[in-house]
């Protein structure tokens, strides 16, 4: 654990009310054929926790201890009736515009918008089935938990789901048969890249629905989706986000599939796009906003006094509105294209360029594993510079055909006036990657104000930045 992991925990813990508590630990896990002892983590988090009276350890593969071992005797269920914004949990964001947020849920909103969101949008049935991988940071666990709200079943997934190949997931609903099967559209473009077929080497026919979340999913997602499991299935690509656990837009059983497009606006979410002044646009790329609340937007954020960040965090561009902070283009037919993050989005010469576009076209290239594009503005007013950086074995070759599929495939402005190599483009451990940090830190300002390494996929993915980042300042 970190030490700001450890500095959150404790500032959590001295406001926790005065009262006895029972803390469940796994001491361990296992990761591929490794095997990661916790146990010092598990120390120092219980150090930060001053009232748990008792800590119960419960052993990981050989000596895991079974439910029963727990329980001194057998008793009846109790249920305690709590307020409707009584606290449930606290998810932390992705952290992909710097420092996670410590998101404070309720009962009540969760409840509402998960039976709606799993009922409504994945038509997740009682008897049904949901495999979706996830890890506990990740808002999708709590959504995969909630199918029990349906009286569905779980498919809880353990270590690596890309171990041992790439087709391990498929794999594993073959084996689970779930009626619904999520995933993510790095997942699923991976897949797609390597040639894998999982329509033709799997049976998935049990699989009627196919949620999608956590990055933008390009219009070839779609036909893979198809090509692999027909055309009966539903494809649900929906965005929203931490900050709500749920979706903002999002298609359903109830409304068609748009190639590329998520259907809509999501049932009682009273969401558009905005202009920097505030007015609606249609047709254009502007801020995904909620006009009037909806039951899951938090209660408040964990040690905020006054709730000032949490006011600014999502109400400080437009008073009385939320800003989710996603760049949004809204069709007139009311489908919508969700292009990335309002504050990675490039302005290019007075034009707002969203990143998910170079992504689209960059990553179909064979040569390229993955990519990330952020631009330096101006403060004179110039174009400032747009970089791009690959993981790729890159040659004057590749930067030829990099430019010239960016400039056939979109315009002249997305050709970037630097390409360079990185070992690994930086993710948070849900997949999405780090563009805004990472312009910051090009700007000049140090990786551990930007990002919290604990939010990292791979903790060391920031290096390469820093590394190019000083050479920038002193070349």
């Amino acid at each position: 654990m970190s030490e700001q992991g450890k500095q959150i925990i404790a500032k959590m813990a001295s406001q926790l009310a005065p009262t006895q508590q029972n803390k469940l630990v796994v001491n361990g896990y296992t990761y591929r054929e490794t095997r990661i002892d916790r146990r010092a983590e598990v120390a120092a988090v219980t150090a930060g926790l001053p009232t748990v009276e008792h800590v119960i350890e419960v052993g990981y593969g050989d000596d895991a201890r079974g439910w029963q071992e727990l329980l001194r005797e057998a008793g009846p269920l109790e249920f305690e009736p709590v307020p409707f914004d009584h606290p449930l949990y606290v998810l932390f964001s992705s952290g992909t515009t710097g420092l996670p947020k410590a998101i404070v849920h309720g009962h009540g909103g969760i409840l509402v918008e998960h039976v709606k969101n799993l009922g409504l949008g994945w038509d997740l049935k009682p008897g049904g089935r949901l495999l979706w991988f996830t890890t506990t940071a990740w808002m999708m666990w709590n959504a995969l938990v909630s199918a029990l709200l349906l009286r569905s079943s779980v498919v809880m997934v353990d270590g690596d789901p890309a171990w041992p190949d790439l087709a391990q997931q498929w794999r594993l609903a073959e084996e689970t048969r779930p009626s619904v099967m999520g995933v993510s559209p790095a997942f699923l473009m991976a897949c797609r890249k390597a040639g894998l077929a999982p329509g033709r080497d799997f049976d998935l026919s049990s699989i009627r629905v196919v949620p999608i979340a956590g990055s933008p999913l390009p219009p070839e997602g779609y036909d893979y989706i198809y090509e692999q499991l027909g055309p009966d299935v539903l494809l649900v690509n929906g965005s929203g986000g931490t900050d709500v656990c749920s979706a903002i837009v999002s298609g359903s059983a109830l409304q068609p599939v748009h190639r590329g497009e998520m259907a809509g606006r999501w049932l009682g979410v009273d969401a558009t796009a905005f202009d920097v002044d505030g007015r609606e646009v249609t047709g254009e790329l502007g801020e995904l906003v909620i006009r009037r609340p909806m039951p899951s937007m938090p209660l408040r954020f964990w040690n905020d006094p006054g709730d000032e960040r949490y006011r600014d965090a999502y109400f400080g561009m437009y008073p009385g509105v939320w800003r989710q902070g996603d760049w949004v283009r809204f069709s007139a037919a009311g489908t919508c294209v969700v292009a990335g993050r309002s504050d990675a989005t490039l302005n290019r010469g007075g034009v707002r360029l969203g990143t998910g576009e170079f992504y689209a076209v960059i990553e179909e290239l064979p040569e390229v594993q993955d990519s990330l594009v952020v631009h330096l503005e101006d403060p004179d007013g110039g174009p400032g510079e747009l970089l791009l950086f690959v993981v790729a074995e890159l040659d004057d070759d590749l930067r030829r055909r990099i430019t010239t599929a960016l400039r056939s495939h979109l315009s002249p402005r997305h050709v970037p006036d630097a390409i360079a190599a990185v070992p690994a483009i930086p993710r948070t451990l849900t997949g999405k990657k780090l563009e805004a940090p990472v312009k910051r830190i090009l700007r000049g300002e140090p990786a551990e104000a930007v990002a919290s390494q604990g939010a990292l996929a791979a903790p060391d993915a920031l290096d390469a930045f820093v590394r190019f980042a000083q050479g920038a300042r002193t070349s």
